[in-house]
């Protein structure tokens, strides 16, 4: 009885002993492929929508002006001024700020009213 249970366990295991070899040239090809489906998957899905976004603020960033009515950290301002790396911000009740341009997370375009209040305020 312990050689047939002993027997039955090693028979599967010369059968795949034999199988076990496969070529390297085909093992490689596929890990390839799959490495290559991956970097395929990461760029369509992670890399190409981020920099899309990334484009996308930075247009939105340098185009700001005086009037524009931005979020930045949850800080809602108006732009006074708008330097090389920051903007100067004026909150509601009159206070002025500056922030970093990297923070602006949201323009809203001013309109003709909000600039003449502006321009009338700062003087």
């Amino acid at each position: 009885m312990k050689f047939f249970t002993s027997f039955l366990f090693a028979v599967p295991a010369f059968a795949f002993a034999q199988d076990a070899a496969p070529s390297t040239r085909s093992g490689m090809f596929s890990t390839l492929m799959m490495i290559g489906l991956a970097m395929v998957f990461f760029y369509f899905i992670l890399w190409r929508p981020e920099q899309k976004r990334r484009k996308a603020g930075e247009k939105m960033r340098s185009s700001l002006k005086k009037g524009d009515r931005v979020t930045a950290m949850g800080i809602v301002g108006t732009v006074v001024r708008v330097q090389e790396q920051t903007v100067i911000l004026k909150m509601v009740d009159g206070a002025k700020i500056e922030m970093l341009k990297a923070a602006i997370t949201d323009v809203q375009p001013g309109t003709e009213e909000s600039e003449k209040t502006d321009i009338s305020s700062d003087s």
